[in-house]
Parts: structure tokens; C-alpha cells; sequence
């Protein structure tokens, strides 16, 4: 079976001008056989697990994602010594490949007159399951459309979970709409400071930059985002720190505060442990969390899904 990139195509598949060499004047005939070969390659990077889990051979696999390139006019792939790597086209025909197998099981369950049985796939960090998301996804599973999926992923995992297609929606804290994906407003959360309820600064009703002179802070490590924030903003001020433990995640992070390896500085949202206050700082940015999913309309419960995640978006500000 094949499938032909149509002249016009519609806003959520990938246009045959980025993928195909500029060099081919007609679309390029596509297998479905083929593009869902490589869907499996590249979830796995490596032909010999990726043949067994098609069943078939490894040069007939290489065979199949050679003429899926040829087709398209580039390379997918490439290799980093040892490992296998997507190129970014090759990025985009896996996007293009798991749509695509979606579509077909979509469809021939239309056919058979039963409702498709994939499930929808939501991807964030673990702090916005924790805090944010928990009553849109109580929700849609109670109403239960479809089985959810859920992968934890950071920020930029989140975007790229999205943009190769392995997500239908995305929750991340971000500053812009990344490039070819759609965003819709989550909600917007401060940034409070944390300490024990014994700590000096509990006693203040909010708190200012220079009230962190000498802190020892629980943060996360070097180059994630929330560090490089609060330490832009620190440096900025003229306040002085140091770290005390580096942590990954707000669980983890106030657990350490609890411990009283330091305080932290975290989102508005997090429910504190016994024994912790949480004091605003009016001078740290405001985080907004937005809603990703690829351009183009999402289709049943996908779409449920993302109704019931932008009703529910503010709901922990009610606790």
C-alpha cells in the first residue's frame, strides 16, 4: 500500500519540501510498509532490535529505510561512533511515519465500525503531574475515552516528545511557542521561597531578593532552566549564594529542605511537607505552563484531553 503527498497538503503533515531533495520536481511515492519500519528503527536505533521487533531480516530492514531515503531525497540517520542518531529530517519523517500509523489504524477502525484503540499520549515533567495536572487527568480517565499514556520528560524532551509525533500534547514551562507547534495558556505560577517553619525568614510575609544574601540553596544542577533563573536573577541583585545539595525535581528538593540541608526557592504550586512555610518573592518572573500538540486538529479523545487540561489548568490554585 503507498500513499502520495497530495499538492496541498493539510496544516499537519510534513510538507514534501522539507523532506525531499530540491532536486525531485514530483511528491514522492511513499510506502506505509516503509515509513512504519522506520518509525520502529528509530524508536529503537538499532537495526537488530528493530528487525526482530518487525519480523524480519536486517537487510531486509535496511532495505526498507534506504528506500524511504531515497524517496525523500535525504538522509535519516547517521552514526556517532558506536550509536545510531535521527538527522533532524530524519526527525520529521518520524513524525510524519507515527502520524501516519496512527491515521491508518484510525481509519480502518472507522471501517470496521469499532472505535480506534490507541491510546492518547500526554508527556511533562513530574512536577506538573504532581501539581498541576492531576484533576484534568482524573477527569478523562474517569469519563475513560481512551486508555492514557503518560511519559515524563523535561522541558525540551517535552518539545521534542511533541514535534517527532511520539506525544499528542505537551505541558511545559516556556517562553515562546516553539517553532511548528501550537500552545494554549495553562496557567501561570509564582516562584515562592521555602523554608522551615523555625527559619528566620518565615517570620517575613514576602520576601526580597536581598533576603537570600548568603542562603545555602537546594537547586537543581548545572544548566537546567530554574537554576539558570534564579541565578541570573541573584547575580543580577548582588546577592550572594551557594548551593547546599542539588536536586532534580520539586519533590525531591523540598525533601531536602525538610531534611535541613538548605531552603529552596520553587513553583507556587507544590504542596509542602509538615513542617515548611512558603513565603511569595515578588521580584522572581512568573512561570507560564502551556498545552503543545502538533499544528493541524486533534481527533477524539486527544481532544478530550486537551478540553479537560485547559478546564482544569488552574485548579490547584483552589487548594
Amino acid at each position: 500500500m503507498e500513499v502520495v503527498f497530495p499538492d496541498t497538503l493539510s496544516p499537519n503533515v510534513i510538507a514534501p519540501s522539507t523532506l525531499a531533495h530540491p532536486s525531485l520536481t514530483a511528491p514522492p511515492a511513499l510506502s506505509l510498509p516503509w515509513l512504519h519500519a522506520f518509525v520502529v528503527f528509530a524508536q529503537h536505533l538499532n537495526f537488530t532490535r528493530a528487525a526482530r521487533a518487525l519480523h524480519l531480516s536486517q537487510p531486509a530492514l535496511h532495505g526498507q529505510i534506504k528506500k524511504l531515503g531515497e524517496a525523500l531525497g535525504v538522509e535519516l540517520y547517521t552514526r556517532r561512533g558506536q550509536r545510531l542518531e535521527l538527522t533532524p529530517d530524519g526527525r520529521r519523517a518520524l513524525a510524519f511515519g507515527r502520524e501516519m500509523d496512527e491515521r491508518s489504524a484510525a481509519f480502518l477502525a472507522r471501517l470496521r465500525g469499532v472505535e480506534a484503540q490507541g491510546p492518547v499520549v500526554l508527556c511533562a515533567g513530574e512536577g506538573s503531574y504532581l501539581y498541576l495536572l492531576g484533576e484534568a487527568i482524573r477527569a478523562f480517565t474517569a469519563a475513560g475515552p481512551a486508555k492514557l499514556t503518560l511519559l515524563t520528560r523535561d522541558r525540551d524532551a517535552t518539545v521534542a516528545a511533541v514535534r517527532e509525533g511520539e506525544a499528542h500534547l505537551g505541558v511545559a514551562p516556556l517562553e515562546g511557542a516553539p517553532a511548528g507547534l501550537l500552545v494554549d495558556r495553562l496557567t501561570e505560577v509564582a516562584l515562592v521561597l521555602v523554608v522551615p517553619a523555625t527559619h528566620p525568614l518565615a517570620k517575613k510575609r514576602s520576601i526580597k531578593l536581598r533576603d537570600l544574601a548568603g542562603a545555602r540553596l537546594v537547586v537543581p544542577g548545572e544548566g537546567r532552566p530554574h537554576r539558570a533563573m534564579l541565578a541570573q536573577a541573584l547575580l543580577s541583585a548582588g546577592v550572594p549564594w551557594e548551593p547546599a545539595v542539588e536536586a532534580q525535581g520539586w519533590e525531591l528538593m523540598l525533601h531536602f529542605v525538610r531534611l535541613g540541608a538548605g531552603i529552596a526557592v520553587v513553583n507556587a504550586c507544590c504542596r509542602l511537607p509538615r513542617g515548611l512555610v512558603a513565603r511569595p518573592i515578588p521580584e522572581l518572573p512568573k512561570k507560564t505552563y502551556f498545552l503543545l500538540r502538533r499544528t493541524g486538529d486533534l481527533e477524539g479523545p486527544a481532544e478530550q484531553l486537551r478540553r479537560r487540561l485547559l478546564a482544569g489548568g488552574s485548579s490547584w490554585k483552589r487548594r
